[in-house]
């Protein structure tokens, strides 16, 4: 994957769209992701759909790292340097290029969930992800994020039904799980043109709907 590009600015007659979608545990991202993936592919659109951490094969290696084993495997400084490490990685193999090429990124998780899961934490943490933040993502911001919102123990009990051993997280605190929760709604009303908040309790056919639609406005300011 040699002379893949670093961070410069985009062609001004590309029509790339990053979209990402976030929330906290069990809200439902990894199937709605699926099935837009699905619908877009289907419309004739050139999609890449990743995920966070990982998406690469180094950052595959650092979400093992910091998704399994015991909650208190590593403190809040430790995981902003991992999964920015992850980042990068990610930002210089494939999601950059895919943008350079014009195709519509859709990335499960991305730089919302360092700034809700370990960003809400305390101002040490904030200063130092808006560092790696500007200097790393620089201008690959998404252009749409959905965030997914419901009941904190509602999300945890779904959570808590996969069959996997990524639960690292999970198996913290409710208080932690609230804290989450909150830090999500206020990135949302901090950036209310990019973030779009859509209730995941409700059925998740009307889930899949309010987000299609919200892709379907963004497309249209694309072209």
């Amino acid at each position: 994957m040699a002379n893949l590009p670093n961070a410069v600015n985009l062609p001004a007659m590309t029509k790339s769209l990053f979209i990402t979608l976030e929330g906290g545990e069990g809200t439902g991202k990894t199937t709605l992701i699926k099935s837009l993936y699905a619908e877009l592919s289907l419309r004739g659109h050139e999609i890449v759909l990743s995920r966070e951490p990982g998406g690469t094969e180094g950052a595959e290696a650092i979400r093992d790292l910091v998704l399994k084993g015991d909650a208190n495997r590593w403190n809040s400084m430790s995981e902003i340097c991992l999964y920015y490490a992850a980042r990068e990685d990610h930002l210089m193999r494939v999601i950059r290029p895919a943008l350079l090429s014009g195709k519509i990124v859709i990335c499960d998780r991305f730089y919302d969930s360092t700034r809700a899961y370990q960003g809400h934490l305390g101002p040490k943490e904030q200063r130092v992800i808006k560092c790696l933040e500007d200097n790393i993502v620089a201008e690959y911001k998404p252009d749409l994020t959905i965030i997914l919102d419901i009941d904190v123990e509602i999300g945890l009990a779904r959570a808590g039904s996969r069959k996997d051993d990524e639960c690292r997280f999970e198996s913290k605190k409710l208080e932690y799980h609230q804290n989450l929760r909150n830090a999500f709604l206020a990135i949302a009303k901090t950036e209310p043109e990019r973030c779009k908040l859509i209730d995941a309790a409700m059925p998740i056919a009307e889930v899949y709907k309010s987000a299609l639609a919200l892709i379907d406005t963004a497309l249209k300011a694309r072209t």
